[in-house]
């Protein structure tokens, strides 16, 4: 399946229990804000990642963006604590996290905590937890500030995003412990 079926996938399954929370979301970035935003981070965005957010740009609005916070994005989607990055959020973090030899800590580019050809596309609030994609491979893997960065979690973002479609298909089957649908969002416990 590719990223764009399965993101699809998501998507219905978010439009037909939760049209609340589907409507929130806002529409596709665009090329050209693709391009600008590849020559800001001075890298090219993965194929995968390039197809998704030209289905969502999930940025927030400019009215709702928080400068005070390091992310900002549609809380409780995909997971209570973290949520998908738009365009704006993931040069943001990028910069933050991205080094001037390559990798973070230098003294260690076999196992950094951080590679510049990572983006990432899903943070918490803070940008000390998410998921990226390796630009080489369309890997996606996982960091946690104090933790061992994970890559290869995934083999791609179809891959992870069929993920979100299951737990999606299990808490609308009513067979999640911690999230359940009402009143067309997702809400969790």
């Amino acid at each position: 399946m590719s990223v764009a079926e399965s993101w699809s996938r998501v998507m219905s399954l978010l439009r037909g229990h939760a049209p609340a929370d589907h409507a929130d979301l806002p529409g596709p970035a665009t090329e050209q804000m693709l391009a600008a935003a590849e020559e800001r981070m001075g890298i090219s965005l993965h194929g995968d990642l390039r197809t998704w957010l030209l289905r969502n740009n999930l940025d927030l609005p400019e009215e709702d963006f928080d400068d005070d916070v390091m992310c900002c994005g549609f809380d409780g989607f995909p997971d209570e604590g973290s949520f998908f990055l738009g365009i704006r959020a993931m040069e943001r973090l990028y910069s933050n996290r991205s080094t001037s030899c390559g990798f973070d800590p230098p003294d260690q580019p076999d196992y950094p905590f951080w590679r510049n050809e990572w983006i990432p596309f899903l943070s918490d609030q803070d940008g000390w937890m998410g998921k990226f994609i390796d630009v080489r491979d369309g890997r996606v893997g996982s960091w946690f500030v104090g933790g061992p960065t994970v890559t290869g979690e995934y083999e791609s973002m179809a891959q992870y995003f069929d993920s979100v479609a299951e737990t999606l298909t299990r808490i609308a089957d009513g067979s999640s412990p911690v999230c359940r649908f009402a009143e067309g969002r997702l809400v969790w416990s």
